[in-house]
């Protein structure tokens, strides 16, 4: 038996392990995820990544996004204190600005693995 598919066949996108959530809406979120939320929302706006129901307090974070997060909150963090120590031994007041744009990078995707691990947590 064989399968014709024309350009025109829609085929459901099958999920793996990085795009594979659990069956089920996202649990309820509680402490400190409900408080960094607003965060995670934005930085997920702000990184043209925004869930189908706009916010992550009723949708579940992927595992490729929680990785991508982690990863970049870690390395947010790291070019952070590189430029702070840059600045400190007497380069430019312009490597400040580097310094305010990546703590908000690594506060936004910090909060979305605060959402992701308490999402997990909860299930």
């Amino acid at each position: 038996m064989s399968v014709r598919l024309s350009a025109w066949t829609v085929v459901a996108p099958v999920p793996n392990r990085l795009t594979a959530v659990p069956s089920g809406p996202a649990p309820e979120l509680g402490g400190v995820a409900r408080r960094v939320r607003p965060a995670a929302d934005a930085f997920m706006v702000a990184m043209i990544s925004r869930p189908l129901s706009g916010s992550l307090a009723t949708t579940w974070v992927t595992p490729a996004t929680f990785w991508l997060s982690a990863g970049t909150a870690i390395g947010a963090a790291a070019l952070t204190a590189l430029l702070m120590v840059t600045w400190l031994t007497g380069g430019s007041s312009l490597v400040v600005l580097g310094v305010i744009a990546c703590l908000a990078f690594a506060a936004g995707a910090a909060s979305v693995v605060i959402v992701a691990l308490d999402q997990r947590r909860r299930r």
